[in-house]
């Protein structure tokens, strides 16, 4: 990504975690955390990466309510970013953070059960 994207994709970040934390009423959305925008080359498509809090039904409900308000997001980035054009917004399931969690419980499972068997 170059530079300018990166800068770009950073401000997304920012005004993606405000608008959605403060703009959408949609009682579907739950807790999100926006944890990375990664924009194409050109700055045309931006893939945004979101965790949410809760079970897979309220993960699913926050997915589809960010899909229903996508124009309205895209119209508030437009507003607030000065592009020639807006990026196509793209969500996504950050799933590095259930994979970081899943190896840090098998770590700790490893480590109890060396303790285990030394006493």
């Amino acid at each position: 990504m170059s530079l300018r994207a990166n800068r770009v994709a950073e401000q997304m970040k920012k005004e993606l975690s405000d608008i959605i934390g403060r703009k959408i009423k949609d009682p579907r959305i739950g807790f999100v955390t926006v944890t990375d925008v990664r924009l194409t080359g050109d700055l045309q498509i931006a893939k945004v990466y979101i965790s949410v809090l809760g079970n897979e039904e309220q993960k699913e409900n926050t997915m589809k309510a960010l899909a229903k308000a996508k124009g309205f997001i895209r119209s508030e980035i437009g507003s607030r970013i000065r592009l020639r054009k807006t990026p196509e917004i793209h969500f996504e399931f950050d799933e590095t953070i259930d994979y970081g969690n899943r190896i840090e419980s098998l770590i700790h499972e490893l480590k109890k059960e060396e303790r285990d068997h030394e006493s």
